[in-house]
């Protein structure tokens, strides 16, 4: 199977969070001055602005604080997958993260709906992650 969408562009600094993608761990920046946790990542601490970091492994689940769901494609890559969801995940341990939610249908996602990742191998370098309702 191909994958048709567009990939990660992992020379932003960002490959340490996707080569833990890769093995199906969550990582996330870790401040080594006063231990914030920083998502998007970034050169310095947004709490400190240390520029003294390193990467943590998150348990991977978490919290759905908002989605919306897509009947319009923007980007034909997404348009057989219409309708799908965009959400909003307060991931524990950690501050949000943007994603999708598979294994439910849109009319059954709400807000404090507990979720855990999962990972869709897109290539053999790179995995997307996305949630699936906790069980």
């Amino acid at each position: 199977m191909t994958y048709d969408k567009p990939l990660p562009d992992t020379s932003d600094g960002s490959a340490p969070f996707w080569e833990g993608c890769a093995q199906h761990e969550l990582r996330i920046q870790e401040c080594s001055a006063c231990g914030h946790r920083r998502w998007p990542i970034g050169p310095v601490c947004t709490a400190c602005l240390s520029p003294e970091h390193t990467w943590v492994t998150l348990p991977g689940t978490g919290e759905v604080w908002s989605w919306i769901v897509y009947h319009q494609s923007f980007n034909k890559a997404w348009e057989p997958d219409l309708p799908y969801n965009v959400a909003l995940i307060k991931v524990d341990g950690a501050h949000t993260m943007i994603s999708n939610l598979v294994d439910v249908e849109p009319d059954a996602v709400h807000v404090g709906q507990r979720v855990e990742v999962v990972f869709e191998d897109a290539t053999d370098e790179i995995s997307i992650p996305k949630f699936r309702p906790v069980s």
